[in-house]
């Protein structure tokens, strides 16, 4: 199982939300400074999210993410206001790994196979009550997550991100139900995200086999986990 470590960016400072909401951010500090960490602890991955970006449509942080793809060896999924081929070409430029497109899937699914043609691509499904939300998880639309995912099934998307927006930032266990319901509707490799509890939740993760990977966010910034703990 892959781990991913991770960093959401507001004016260029990691913070962490509370169910997506803006008014809940904290500020923890220097986004590279954290990169580097999880990169010493032994990550190969970090998951990157311009939250400036999700809310305001177009990317806000790219200098910020450039700097960490060019001072880290880490393979970087980032996303966030991704929603013209432009901003994946400038984030490949980069060295970005891997670009998410959340948003926009809903809005044109067959536009983002087409990228994932491409370009490496992974789709977040972000579900609020079983619903699909969009723009930063301001939108709950009416489309059911499950009969979403199906439309990226036999597809070239390399991953999907599945967040549950209740559970976000709440640190009290994730929807490990859905995430693998997701994985099963899709047979993409699937990553569960939102609300990681504690180290032994990863031996549950563990227990759903089709989840491919998990995503540590709050739980490391609050002092639950230590990546120093955990095996890459």
């Amino acid at each position: 199982m892959e781990i991913f470590p991770a960093i959401d960016l507001l004016d260029s400072k990691a913070v962490r939300l509370t169910k997506g909401d803006k008014s809940s951010a904290k500020i923890y500090g220097n986004a590279l400074d954290f990169a580097k960490y999880f990169e010493d602890c032994g990550a190969k991955w970090l998951h990157v999210i311009d939250l400036d970006g999700a809310f305001e449509g177009s990317p806000r942080n790219l200098n910020t993410i450039e700097s960490i793809v060019n001072n880290t060896s880490l393979r970087v999924q980032v996303g966030g206001g991704i929603r013209t081929e432009e901003t994946i070409i400038n984030y490949m430029r980069t060295g970005a790994t891997r670009t998410i497109l959340g948003s926009i899937a809903v809005q044109d699914s067959e536009w983002c196979k087409n990228m994932a043609l491409q370009y490496p691509i992974a789709i977040s499904i972000d579900s609020k009550h079983g619903k699909v939300a969009t723009h930063g998880w301001v939108e709950v639309s009416q489309i059911d997550a499950l009969s979403f995912v199906k439309r990226f099934a036999n597809s070239q998307i390399e991953a999907i991100i599945c967040t549950d927006i209740n559970q976000d930032g709440l640190l009290s266990g994730m929807n490990l139900r859905l995430t693998q319901e997701i994985a099963c509707a899709s047979n993409i490799f699937t990553i569960a995200s939102g609300g990681f509890s504690n180290i032994k939740e990863l031996d549950e993760i563990k227990k759903y086999s089709q989840i491919g990977g998990v995503i540590i966010g709050k739980a490391f910034y609050e002092g639950i986990v230590d990546f120093k703990n955990i095996k890459f």
